[in-house]
């Protein structure tokens, strides 16, 4: 049987100049290519449009109760936003700055971490503590006619050490019951109350941290005295020469210094933890 001749002009022209593949019209591979993009999932994008990254997770909030002057607040908030973060949205909640909050969630939350890695949930009992300035000021501010602290400082005044009251109770020497006093460290409290110490009238002293009532209480053989922290305007410390791994500490529970009520031989690793406890990150002048 014969083959058909092919006339030259009916044959398809190919272009074999890669391996005998025709070659696609460049247009049309653009056209191609437009008509196959995909729009991006709504879930990988943030609230403001933004793109987060294919390997980003969406934000995830928790809603939780928290108590405040004996008041229930429903809050919803950022889990992976810091404490800090949540003090700052809760000023105008509740009508007291950040500085002046503390937020506890089984004991004192850290500022520096978020609402995730303190474990709050749905769940969480959540306690914040702390007084509106007019409440702090009104507590803090001299009586009328009350004589400004500086007037009261003698141009010579005796070195700290060298008064009496402190004087008579250093001599006496460390407790023998005193907890261990660590220098140049700074922990946090332990769970359980501070004890050893002594007052000026060299009589026992235990103190213990109520951060459920944002209360301290002063502890002795005698009494309990409980004070708000929110009363006490600022706390000052020396380390004891000779034994810079205890300090003494003054609470000023009134306007004025002599208000004082003086702690010795206070674990210097804790000092800055019970002014921190104490006071937050505020103080009156």
């Amino acid at each position: 049987m014969e083959s058909a001749a092919v006339d030259p002009s009916d044959a398809i022209p190919v272009d074999t100049s890669s391996d005998g593949v025709a070659e696609k019209d460049p247009d049309a591979n653009m056209a191609e290519d437009e008509g196959n993009v995909e729009e991006e999932p709504k879930e990988l994008r943030n609230l403001d449009g933004g793109d987060t990254g294919e390997n980003s997770a969406p934000r995830e909030a928790v809603t939780f109760n928290a108590v405040y002057n004996k008041k229930k607040y429903e809050i919803t908030f950022d889990l992976d936003e810091t404490i800090a973060s949540l003090k700052k949205h809760l000023e105008s909640i509740i009508n007291v700055t950040s500085d002046m909050q503390k937020i506890m969630v089984k004991g004192l939350a850290d500022n520096k971490k978020t609402l995730r890695e303190v474990g709050i949930t749905p769940t969480t009992k959540v306690l914040i503590v702390g007084s509106q300035v007019s409440d702090v000021l009104s507590v803090t501010q001299p009586a009328k006619g009350a004589s400004a602290p500086e007037e009261k400082v003698c141009a010579a005044k005796e070195s700290f050490f060298e008064n009496k009251i402190h004087k008579k109770v250093i001599s006496a020497g460390v407790p023998p019951d005193a907890m261990m006093g660590i220098k140049n460290s700074k922990d946090a409290l332990p769970d359980t109350p501070l004890t050893g110490m002594l007052n000026k009238n060299l009589g026992k002293v235990r103190l213990t941290f109520k951060l459920e009532l944002d209360q301290i209480w002063f502890g002795t053989k005698e009494r309990t005295e409980k004070v708000n922290m929110s009363s006490i305007k600022t706390i000052v410390s020396e380390p004891i020469p000779g034994n810079e791994e205890y300090h003494v500490v003054g609470f000023q529970l009134g306007p004025t210094e002599a208000s004082r009520y003086w702690v010795y031989w206070v674990p210097a690793q804790y000092v800055e933890s019970i002014k921190r406890t104490v006071l937050g990150n505020w103080q009156y002048y």
